[in-house]
């Protein structure tokens, strides 16, 4: 629905788009009962935690509709956005970047272990609508910079829709690809030459992606470049994995999953 697009310019969100967000989630809270669902969990994530109405909106869709919405801060949505990760992360020095409509999420391993995160008001949406910020982008680069400076061979982790898509555009395949950064360059120095029409009709992107890719994906190079980074590994992972996991292990943990590691069974 792209909410940001009011609330990084006008910090609230149009009566327009609340009756259009209200009526997603009536849609959302009937596909909810008509599957049966046991348990589930909605986030908002930088458009509704930063629009001043934005809570009034969560409360309305509660009392009308009875869908509980949370909204999550950068570190809460990070957390999550790891926990997808997990599996990817070995004993080298990964800088993690994940960049969303609204902020940039930042995380730091090293021997395995998360030792920095950081969000940053600087997102694929809001660039598109108010531009870059160089003051954010320095901070960005300056926390990057603090933690792997002294670091050689940093690998990249890209999480989010439009690394992805820079990933498919750039014809390489598999769960967990690996995408040189000059090969990344490359592909936006393509994208910044079509119009955008011709990023739809002719690269296949869709309408809502076609014209925030190239602001996403300086975002993503600018990261990857303070910590040196020649390498990225894209893994198909990411906000929604992690909701995923946290659902799984919370409800394993009340018992109501059981859980075989031997054959790999689970039973309701």
């Amino acid at each position: 629905m792209r909410l940001g697009k009011d609330v990084f310019l006008n910090n609230r969100i149009n009566d327009d788009n609340k009756k259009r967000f209200t009526e997603l989630m009536q849609a959302f809270s009937i596909l909810i009962k008509l599957y049966e669902v046991d348990d589930y969990m909605a986030c908002a994530t930088s458009a509704l935690r930063e629009a001043h109405n934005g809570k009034d909106l969560i409360s309305a869709v509660k009392n009308e509709i009875g869908l509980k919405i949370h909204i999550i801060d950068g570190n809460k949505e990070a957390d999550l956005i790891n926990k997808s990760l997990r599996n990817f992360i070995d004993q080298k020095n990964y800088l993690h970047v994940d960049v969303g409509g609204g902020s940039t999420e930042i995380n730091i391993f090293k021997k395995g272990e998360k030792i920095a995160a950081r969000s940053f008001k600087l997102g694929s949406v809001r660039t598109l609508e108010k531009g870059y910020s160089q003051s954010i982008l320095s901070q960005m680069n300056k926390f990057i910079a603090l933690h792997l400076s002294m670091e050689k061979n940093v690998l990249g982790l890209g999480t989010g829709g439009n690394i992805n898509k820079i990933l498919e555009l750039s014809r390489i395949k598999g769960s967990k690809a690996n995408l040189k950064v000059t090969k990344i360059q490359e592909t936006l120095d393509m994208l910044e030459t079509c119009s955008y029409q011709d990023r739809i009709n002719l690269l296949n992107l869709n309408e809502d992606r076609a014209d925030v890719i190239v602001p996403a994906t300086k975002i993503y190079l600018a990261a990857l470049e303070a910590a040196r980074v020649k390498e990225i590994i894209v893994p198909d992972a990411g906000l929604k994995d992690g909701i995923l996991l946290y659902l799984f292990e919370k409800n394993l943990k009340n018992g109501k999953y059981q859980f075989s590691p031997n054959n790999s069974n689970l039973k309701t």
